[in-house]
């Protein structure tokens, strides 16, 4: 796995076991720390520069993965300048996601300990969730 981070906000990774593109991995990395508040209205990502020199890739899936970042409305790019953030997350304080995270971690070590592998841990996840959304479970 490849890591670049910069200025101390964010990392980039690269997982060439997971089955996904390039571009997108950068994509959801970043996505997920704007949802995580790692990443705020203001703050600036890797240069496609920096993320190039780190994880060796073709500066055209940089671009490819900020452009999309930009068409989401999640970033804006300043030429000569850099892309930065534009909106923030309307999730909840890292403080509550922490609680939250500290019970689903409680919750998978009681799901591994009964014997259940990850994609079963994950479907019951999506199930409970898609209940959820639906209203189903209270």
């Amino acid at each position: 796995m490849l890591c670049v981070r910069a200025r101390h906000v964010i990392a980039l990774r690269l997982d060439s076991s997971s089955g996904v593109s390039t571009y997108l991995q950068l994509v959801h990395q970043v996505r997920q720390a704007v949802l995580l508040g790692v990443l705020r209205e203001g703050d600036q990502l890797p240069t496609v520069k920096e993320v190039v020199a780190e994880l060796a890739i073709n500066p055209n899936t940089v671009l490819k993965a900020y452009r999309e970042l930009e068409h989401e409305g999640l970033a804006v790019g300043r030429p000569g300048v850099g892309t930065f953030i534009t909106r923030t997350s309307t999730a909840p304080s890292p403080e509550v996601q922490a609680r939250l995270r500290s019970d689903l971690t409680r919750w998978a070590g009681r799901a591994n300990d009964a014997g259940l592998d990850v994609e079963t841990m994950v479907g019951m996840l999506r199930s409970v969730v898609n209940e959820t959304s639906r209203g189903a479970v209270a």
